[in-house]
């Protein structure tokens, strides 16, 4: 393993020492950059025609650099056009391809504003509800009509290589681990809180969803098994635009998503701003079955079965307002400010059935709980943006400071009856008042020059410094009065600092090669205070993690791309308090400090053909993997959950990806994925080593029919699969849905059925040691969704950037919530 690692990391610093060679290797293929306003443009069409009669030869589509490369064997005269949405057709003047000279490099093209205003006129493109690019795979969430009334969370259940598991913790490709990017910045918030926030984001705010797998170097290191950019909406028109969204939906009980979007841009300045509200009440109803044994003979000694009825009903507002100041066409100063507000309170009912080995009825335990939650945060984000000059090189810079505020005030009821239904122990009465605050302050700056030979060089630094308060306080009520319980309240203190570097070269180094290397580091700082205790902890280690990648066009229809990176995954700040959350009296949650990160080796090799077609083949390879593990104390029947660095992982995944017409008007995008998982370590006091296939599907349909008409069919199948300690059992679920274009295709109606045959479940089971646990969990999830949305714009197109701020891991990691 340690061989093969060296060999890729070789081959991508192989690829750098080779830039002054390969200034010299020619090859026929046609290169340039497209840009507007000093920026680089994304998604032009660039076309190659012959210049005695401009017949169109190929085209090819620019880069998130602006760049293009087009190749052509023949010799002869060409000339360059270039086309976007709201510009100039561009021509270039005519060059010759001979024998002598093959290659022709197109000075750098600025596009110009179309001078017709777009006034009342709506341009609305037909995007792919999939796009496979070379280093990403992109949802477009409005091209895909069930995606109406859905959270953000469901629709990243339809995303190729993405599941949810019962918890809402996202895995991509079979991994955990996943870091989570808003319009480029984190989160902030743990597996569970972040579970939450997704599920109070309506799919009306977003605009795309970008996959990374094997990110470079300027992104942060965290996050095993990649990126997930989700891509909220942000209006490309001058002039005062928008659109409107309202939708319902109804399940077993009501849903509701509302949102507004405005833009305003005039002159030096650009306003923009958007809120949404989202109601959702829902039902869950989970059933766990513990065999407890004789640790000495193995013999079943009783059986707790238990069902827990819950009644989950929460609120969401958010809201985001920004400004760009253009002081000059090279210089862009930046302010936004957004937030959320998420009140939401959980019930449940919890049925304990006590049996012997005979299963015979020894007693009952009924539980009943009640939370109130509120979550709350506000940002602020300050940015820059400075042109050198018309070849693309730029400083961008970035400063944040994000703030979140939790309060949890619960309240659990513990009645014991015997076989007969007649009272046995006295009751049980425990609250508990959860308050905690973070504050997150993060900076960072990047640099992009494109130096001699086309060879483009990226560098940036980054500094975050992050404290967490959470000061647990639970009361026991005795004898009518609440005396505090010392054995499960906590008050901890976190505080973080990460320093970070990193550089990234690239290079297309003939027509048929590219290459691309980086190296990052980053030095972290930790302290954890135990207030209530006394103990402390104290981390302090430096990383590198080097990315390599190799690029190889074998012709038009087969592209090949290597490519190696290490990440890190650090423990949530929430996982690394040790406070309780309880289920019932028999089961709970709690924090473990004593956790480490976990580091990861990912190697991929894909082939695309014709642009249409990809397969991916990827080894990963994980080492003090933090897995939920589930423990058990047999003197006091209970079972808890905590986060653990369990064991080392390896796992080959193999996917393919196929999107394409299969008629005018029917479209498909087929994703299929087969992996093993192999898990070996130290668990609840015993050694486990498990593996296990898997394999999962997503397919969607869309269909375009006449007067504005479409639908849509689609569904996923995961197979039976290994979770760490837990084994999950198959599940899917198949969608479907109609949209009409109105109002001269400036509204849209929507309508769709989610999970219509009801049977999306979650079905799985944990054994080793001392653990033999069964788990049933169903929710509402077979929902009515119906919406209208509605654009207006007065204005013309222009490109306009989307800003990235300076956290790129710190808010994946908040934890204040319930799993």
């Amino acid at each position: 393993m340690k061989q093969v690692l060296s060999l890729f990391t070789a081959m991508g610093l192989a690829a750098i020492s080779l830039n002054s060679f390969a200034q010299n290797v020619v090859g026929s293929n046609i290169s340039g950059s497209v840009f507007a306003s000093q920026k680089a443009v994304e998604s032009a069409t660039v076309m190659l025609l012959k210049a005695k009669d401009s017949s169109f030869i190929k085209s090819g589509i620019t880069s998130k650099e602006g760049s293009f490369l087009l190749d052509q064997p023949e010799n002869g005269s060409f000339l360059i056009a270039v086309e976007l949405v709201g510009f100039k057709k561009y021509y270039s003047e005519i060059f010759e391809l001979s024998q002598a000279n093959p290659g022709y490099q197109v000075k750098p093209i600025s596009l110009e504003m179309a001078a017709q205003q777009l006034s009342g006129v709506i341009v609305v493109s037909k995007k792919p509800f999939i796009e496979q690019k070379l280093d990403r795979t992109i949802l477009n969430v409005e091209a895909s009509v069930t995606n109406v009334g859905l959270t953000a969370l469901e629709v990243l259940e339809k995303a190729p290589g993405v599941t949810v598991d019962k918890d809402g913790n996202v895995s991509l490709k079979g991994k955990q681990g996943v870091l989570i990017l808003m319009d480029g910045k984190p989160t902030y918030l743990s597996a569970a809180d972040l579970a939450n926030f997704l599920k109070n984001t309506p799919s009306a705010n977003l605009d795309q969803i970008e996959i990374m797998t094997n990110p470079p170097a300027k992104y942060d290191a965290a996050g095993n098994s990649g990126i997930i950019n989700i891509k909220t909406k942000k209006t490309k028109t001058k002039g005062f635009n928008g659109s409107v969204n309202i939708g319902g939906g109804m399940g077993i009980h009501p849903k509701a998503n509302e949102s507004v979007n405005l833009n305003y841009r005039s002159g030096k300045v650009n306003l923009f701003g958007n809120y949404s509200y989202s109601y959702n009440k829902g039902a869950q109803q989970l059933e766990l079955t513990r065999n407890f044994r004789d640790q000495q003979t193995g013999a079943l000694s009783s059986v707790f079965t238990q069902r827990t009825d819950m009644s989950p009903e929460s609120q969401s507002h958010n809201y985001k307002m920004g400004a760009d100041y253009f002081v000059s066409k090279n210089t862009t100063l930046g302010v936004v400010v957004n937030g959320a507000l998420s009140p939401s309170d959980f019930n449940s009912t919890n049925i304990t059935n006590i049996t012997n080995a005979a299963n015979q009825l020894q007693s009952v335990t009924l539980s009943k709980s009640a939370s109130n939650d509120e979550w709350k945060n506000y940002g602020t984000n300050f940015n820059m943006r400075h042109v050198f000059d018309t070849l693309g090189t730029e400083l961008t810079g970035d400063l944040d400071y994000i703030h979140y505020n939790s309060s949890s005030n619960q309240l659990f009821n513990n009645y014991f009856f015997n076989e007969a239904g007649g009272k046995v122990q006295p009751d049980e009465t425990l609250r508990g008042n959860l308050p905690g605050a973070i504050n997150i302050y993060s900076g960072k700056f990047d640099f992009l020059k494109t130096l001699k030979g086309q060879i483009k060089f990226e560098a940036g630094v980054k500094t975050s410094f992050v404290k967490t308060d959470n000061n647990a306080q639970y009361d026991n009520l005795v004898n009518g009065q609440w005396v505090v319980d010392e054995g499960r309240s906590n008050h901890f203190v976190y505080k973080e600092n990460i320093n970070a570097g990193y550089t990234n070269f690239s290079k297309q180094l003939n027509k048929k090669w590219s290459a691309q290397a980086g190296l990052r580091v980053e030095n972290t700082n930790a302290t954890g205070n135990q207030l209530t205790t006394g103990e402390t902890f104290k981390r302090e280690y430096t990383q590198l993690f080097p990315t390599a990648y190799l690029g190889y066009t074998l012709s038009d229809k087969n592209q090949f791309a290597l490519s190696y990176g290490r990440r890190i995954e650090r423990p949530d700040y929430g996982d690394l308090n040790p406070f309780y959350y309880f289920l019932d009296k028999y089961t709970y949650q709690v924090g473990n400090p004593y956790l480490s990160p976990q580091f990861s080796h990912n190697i991929e090799i894909s082939h695309t053909y014709k642009g249409f077609l990809t397969t991916t083949l990827a080894y990963n390879n994980i080492n003090d993997i933090i897995q939920q593990v589930l423990e058990q104390n047999d003197s006091t029947f209970t079972t808890f959950v905590r986060q653990s660095n369990i064991a080392k992982q390896e796992s080959f995944t193999l996917s393919v990806n196929a999107g394409f017409p299969v008629t005018k008007w029917w479209t498909t995008n087929i994703y299929a994925q087969a992996n093993h998982n192999a898990f070996e370590g130290y668990v609840n006091n015993g050694n486990i080593k498990v593996d296990g296939y898997g394999f999962t599907t997503n397919i969607s349909n869309q269909f375009k029919f006449n007067k504005g008409w479409g639908m849509e069919l689609s569904g996923f199948y995961r197979s039976k699969m290994v979770e760490g300690t837990v084994i999950s059992k198959p599940m899917g679920v198949v969608n479907m849905g109609i949209s009409k274009s109105v109002l001269k295709s400036k509204g849209t109606i929507k309508l769709n059925v989610r999970d219509f045959l009801d049977i999306q479940q979650f079905n799985g089971y944990s054994k080793y040691q001392n653990i033999d646990v069964t788990i049933h969990n169903e929710w509402d999830n077979r929902v009515v969704n119906l919406s209208f949305s509605y654009r207006f714009s007065k204005g013309k197109a222009i490109q306009q950037q989307r800003r990235q701020s300076s956290a790129e891991d710190e808010q994946n990691r908040i934890k204040a919530g319930r799993n």
